[in-house]
């Protein structure tokens, strides 16, 4: 019978005994939460989902004399922003499906912020362009959003804030990551018999 190793404090964590599995080209994954004992509030997707429902309710407080919900400002502030020019492309960014986006341009169109042009090289194509209102409307967005957003940062240090942007990059680059593994292709073994799958 094979003598049992003592762990050595170097050992990886075994997140996969705690039914964690380690995310490809990174360090093992620690076992932060399990089942046992499960407490939502104590989630960093809880915390983080609550964070960004207050921000985004108090961004749509200050909005109120300009008559902009906070789904019709996001998609208003990213034309304005120049990354994107088409419903397609609208609808992507701000994780909308095509019948959504559309109901929603009929909103933005109708308070005479933005206009629908198809396009002359491609009819199938639909360009969207702001407004001189919708412009306008855009241009006062930064103020809003810095000032929410600093009143939700207050008491936090220039460290801090540049360690919190860390975490937080660092959480969308593992979830990034396991998308990614996710949705690729299985590898196919090479074999030296023609017939092998």
């Amino acid at each position: 019978m094979k003598p049992s190793r003592t762990p050595l404090k170097s050992d990886p964590p075994r997140a996969a005994a705690a039914g964690v599995e380690p995310i490809q080209g990174s360090c093992a994954a620690i076992a932060f939460y399990c089942a046992d004992g499960y407490k939502p509030e104590e989630s960093v997707g809880y915390l983080m989902r609550r964070v960004l429902a207050l921000v985004a309710q108090e961004v749509e407080r200050q909005l109120e004399t300009s008559d902009l919900t906070n789904a019709q400002w996001v998609p208003l502030f990213k034309l304005s922003m120049g990354k994107v020019s088409t419903v397609a492309e609208l609808a992507r960014e701000c994780h909308l499906d095509p019948g959504a986006m559309t109901r929603l341009l009929d909103r933005l169109e109708a308070k005479g912020l933005c206009r629908r042009v198809r396009s002359v090289a491609d009819r199938r194509v639909v360009h969207i362009e702001l407004t001189p209102v919708g412009l306008d409307a855009a241009a006062a967005l930064p103020a809003v959003l810095s000032r929410v957003q600093n009143a939700h940062l207050a008491g936090f240090s220039v460290e801090e804030f540049e360690a919190l942007k860390g975490f937080l990059r660092r959480i969308l680059d593992n979830a990034q990551t396991q998308t990614q593994t996710q949705t690729l292709p299985p590898t196919r073994t090479i074999s030296g018999d023609p017939d092998a799958p």
